[in-house]
């Protein structure tokens, strides 16, 4: 039987803007963040990836934010740019860009500090958890396609 392979790739994405916060209602100071996102991304197992599909798509999401400052972009000018606001924003938007190229987001890893990150999942989520299970059906259909195929063949010679 064959190897039933999820194929996993995964990508970084910087992004250098400003926010500010609010805490107590007391604006702080705008300050420079390196924002660092690693998104892991699955592809069904016979597909050949064009990488710069998809990072040139991200990419490209993620530019309309370069050098500016979050706060002044919906909708964090009415909600607090924090780096889990952001992250539960920025994946949803993501998510639609991964599967419009036909993969399935996976996880999405914020950080905006080296020892600080945020993951948001949708591991355990059903519609992810159903793909899974079609893609392992589909795997199996082919390969008793592939059997009968051979035994079929042996028949005939």
């Amino acid at each position: 039987m064959a190897l039933q392979l999820n194929r996993t790739y995964r990508f970084k994405f910087y992004l250098n803007a400003n926010h500010y916060i609010i805490i107590n209602g007391v604006e702080g100071e705008t300050h420079p963040h390196t924002w660092e996102f690693t998104i892991d991304i699955m592809i069904k197992n016979d597909e050949f990836v064009e990488f710069n599909t998809y990072e040139k798509s991200i990419s490209e999401y993620f530019a309309k934010y370069q050098n500016g400052i979050m706060n002044n972009f919906e909708p964090f000018d009415t909600v607090i740019p924090t780096l889990e606001n952001m992250s539960e924003k920025f994946i949803l938007d993501i998510r639609d860009i991964v599967e419009a190229g036909d993969a399935k987001l996976i996880k999405m890893e914020s950080s905006e500090t080296p020892t600080r990150s945020y993951i948001i999942s949708f591991a355990e989520d059903e519609d992810f958890k159903e793909t899974i299970r079609n893609r392992r059906k589909e795997s199996m259909d082919a390969e008793i396609d592939a059997v009968v195929d051979r035994i079929a063949q042996k028949k005939e010679d």
